[in-house]
Protein backbone atom coordinates (compact mmCIF):
# COMPACT_ATOMS: atom_id res chain seq x y z
CA UNK A 1 0.00 0.00 0.00
CA UNK A 2 1.28 3.48 -0.86
CA UNK A 3 2.23 5.86 1.92
CA UNK A 4 -0.33 8.54 2.67
CA UNK A 5 -0.02 12.16 3.69
CA UNK A 6 -2.44 14.24 5.71
CA UNK A 7 -3.45 17.44 3.90
CA UNK A 8 -5.80 20.29 4.76
CA UNK A 9 -7.66 22.04 1.97
CA UNK A 10 -9.02 25.50 2.77
CA UNK A 11 -11.93 27.00 0.87
CA UNK A 12 -13.27 30.52 0.36
CA UNK A 13 -15.66 31.12 3.22
CA UNK A 14 -13.41 29.49 5.82
CA UNK A 15 -14.21 25.78 5.53
CA UNK A 16 -11.31 23.35 5.83
CA UNK A 17 -11.32 19.68 4.84
CA UNK A 18 -8.64 17.31 6.13
CA UNK A 19 -7.84 14.26 4.02
CA UNK A 20 -5.35 11.41 3.85
CA UNK A 21 -4.11 10.92 0.29
CA UNK A 22 -1.19 9.25 -1.45
CA UNK A 23 1.77 11.26 -2.72
CA UNK A 24 0.57 10.60 -6.28
CA UNK A 25 -2.87 12.05 -5.49
CA UNK A 26 -1.27 15.05 -3.78
CA UNK A 27 0.74 15.70 -6.93
CA UNK A 28 -2.44 15.35 -9.01
CA UNK A 29 -4.22 17.84 -6.75
CA UNK A 30 -1.39 20.37 -7.01
CA UNK A 31 -1.39 20.10 -10.81
CA UNK A 32 -5.17 20.55 -10.93
CA UNK A 33 -4.91 23.62 -8.68
CA UNK A 34 -2.51 25.22 -11.17
CA UNK A 35 -5.41 25.29 -13.63
CA UNK A 36 -8.12 25.84 -10.96
CA UNK A 37 -10.86 25.11 -13.47
CA UNK A 38 -13.93 23.13 -12.48
CA UNK A 39 -14.17 20.12 -10.22
CA UNK A 40 -11.75 17.35 -9.28
CA UNK A 41 -12.78 13.94 -7.92
CA UNK A 42 -10.02 13.03 -5.49
CA UNK A 43 -9.62 9.46 -4.24
CA UNK A 44 -8.84 9.41 -0.49
CA UNK A 45 -8.54 6.74 2.21
CA UNK A 46 -12.20 7.37 3.10
CA UNK A 47 -13.63 7.45 -0.42
CA UNK A 48 -13.96 9.95 -3.23
CA UNK A 49 -14.14 13.66 -2.43
CA UNK A 50 -15.28 16.14 -5.11
CA UNK A 51 -13.54 19.52 -4.87
CA UNK A 52 -14.49 22.78 -6.61
CA UNK A 53 -10.99 23.92 -7.51
CA UNK A 54 -12.13 27.54 -8.02
CA UNK A 55 -12.97 27.76 -4.30
CA UNK A 56 -9.65 26.47 -2.90
CA UNK A 57 -7.61 29.18 -1.15
CA UNK A 58 -4.89 27.06 0.50
CA UNK A 59 -3.39 23.59 0.69
CA UNK A 60 -1.43 22.54 3.78
CA UNK A 61 0.49 19.29 4.20
CA UNK A 62 1.46 17.74 7.52
CA UNK A 63 5.22 17.71 8.02
CA UNK A 64 5.16 14.88 10.55
CA UNK A 65 2.66 12.09 11.25
CA UNK A 66 0.13 12.80 13.98
CA UNK A 67 0.43 10.79 17.17
CA UNK A 68 -1.63 10.35 20.31
CA UNK A 69 -0.15 10.44 23.79
CA UNK A 70 3.15 11.56 25.23
CA UNK A 71 5.49 9.17 23.43
CA UNK A 72 7.43 9.87 20.27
Amino acid sequence: MAATSRVSIGFAGGQVVELKITEAKLKELRQALDKADGWLDLETEDGIVSIDLRQVVFLRGAATPASIGFGR
